[in-house]
């Protein structure tokens, strides 16, 4: 095997108390001389601090994205790569299953499969955007390494001014917290719009993010176009017996300042056990002349409550998905969190699954349309008017499209009248469709 480069710098990072990654590039150096040049690319990097990866064209057959092409540019006096054996490092981008679900001889088979065409070894599960990062190959072997991973039933992500890999939470099937079928509003919308993944013709990237309930696990409010997020709109359920167990291992005291304290509305108060509940509260009896008492109707889902007393409360039983745009990390504007477009939206039948595909259909195609290049939704969005994007995708304006509260007093209500008749019509007839 090739002998591995002198790396004092890279040693440095194993010193310390916590696990490196450092030793995991060793580990397979001593068997790749791929990896072995790598280090020696990288303690170079860290002894100039410079970085010496360079973009350019890298793909398979039939696809546009998907690829991320890496070349040194770390070359000696003779034009040669200083490291040839690392001069390619391309990365494949790569869909996960929905929520992560893996079994352990799938794991093993990647691992096989990625290996056999030549690959460093390397894998990391999962990236921002949630692919599976097969990191390491030359060119030559890319096409090798797609058809090995595609036979496993794996296709690629997306890479580029394209539609990105999605996200799911593991949802419903593990968490008592989940709302909606998770997994399958992924598998709908990006199975759905997989062209404009595999083949970039955006202005700029797009992401979709599926969070079963309000603790948003994949941080779908502040790093998607799209977050789709689990919610309900009738009372917090209760569980006395649940309670009673969890209020055997903590005082009168924890309860106050862990919960009730806490709630960021004020939305929980103690009160004497026995009073008479009104129709929008959730009771819960938490000691012999104590009870509990949510006031739904200012409880805002943060959670908080949810997670210190698990199984004690949960979701209410009518659950469906609140839909935002707009969200991103630090770009043109900085960072953005998405703006709420649909307040709460059933999602249980097939019609509601079509629903929200034709939803993602619309916000895409006006992207599309309308973004300018390096753009992301919520700077367009920022440029064009909130007004203009919900009117552009066909989506009517709802009280409840909060982004901040009003900092100026003065506001025309000339037309509030009609605009309050038009939004309480659509409301009966909903009511009216819902009965039928």
């Amino acid at each position: 095997m090739k002998k591995l480069p002198d790396t004092p710098m890279l040693d440095e990072l194993e010193s310390g108390p916590w696990p490196s990654f450092v030793t995991g590039l060793k580990r397979l150096a001593g068997e790749n001389p791929m990896m072995a040049d790598l280090l020696g690319q990288l303690e170079t990097s860290y002894e100039t601090r410079k970085g010496y990866w360079k973009g350019g064209t890298v793909g398979v057959i039939g696809y546009g994205g998907g690829i991320i092409p890496r070349f040194t540019e770390l070359k000696g006096e003779d034009g040669k790569p200083l490291f040839p054996d690392a001069a390619e490092f391309h990365t494949l981008r790569v869909q996960p299953p929905a929520g992560m679900h893996y079994s352990s001889d799938l794991l093993r088979n990647l691992c096989d499969a990625w290996m056999d065409a030549g690959g460093s070894g390397l894998i990391a599960f999962h990236g921002q955007s949630g692919d599976i990062m097969f990191q390491g190959i030359n060119s030559a072997n890319v096409q090798k390494a797609f058809d090995n991973l595609n036979a496993l039933g794996f296709d690629l992500g997306g890479a580029g001014p394209a539609l990105r890999t999605s996200m799911s939470c593991v949802g419903a099937a593990r968490c008592e917290m989940s709302c909606y079928d998770e997994a399958r509003a992924l598998r709908t919308v990006i199975n759905r719009n997989i062209d404009d993944m595999h083949r970039p013709s955006l202005p700029y990237k797009f992401k979709f993010k599926f969070s079963g309930c309000p603790n948003d696990c994949v941080n779908s409010i502040q790093r998607s176009d799209m977050a789709t997020i689990g919610t309900w709109r009738d009372n917090i359920r209760t569980d006395e017996a649940i309670a009673k167990d969890w209020m055997a291992d903590h005082s009168m005291n924890d309860l106050v300042n862990m919960v009730v304290s806490l709630c960021p509305t004020k939305a929980i108060t103690l009160r004497d056990a026995g009073s008479p509940a009104k129709v929008h509260e959730s009771v819960l009896r938490v000691g012999l002349e104590t009870e509990m008492v949510i006031d739904n109707h200012n409880c805002v889902r943060c959670m908080h409550c949810l997670n210190v007393m698990p199984g004690a409360l949960l979701p209410g039983l009518d659950k469906g998905v609140t839909i935002l745009a707009g969200g991103k990390g630090v770009l043109k504007i900085g960072a953005t969190m998405g703006t709420v477009i649909i307040p709460f939206m059933k999602l249980e039948t097939d019609e509601d699954f079509e629903k929200l595909n034709d939803l993602a259909r619309s916000i895409l195609d006006f992207f599309a349309e309308n973004a300018l290049e390096h753009e992301r939704t919520g700077e367009m969005i920022e440029r064009i008017g909130l007004i203009n994007f919900l009117e552009g995708i066909g989506l009517e304006v709802d009280p409840n499209m909060i982004l901040h509260p009003r900092t100026n007093p003065y506001v025309r209500t000339d037309t509030w009248d009609e605009e309050a008749e038009k939004w309480f019509a659509r409301k009966a007839e909903e009511k009216l469709a819902k009965a039928a």
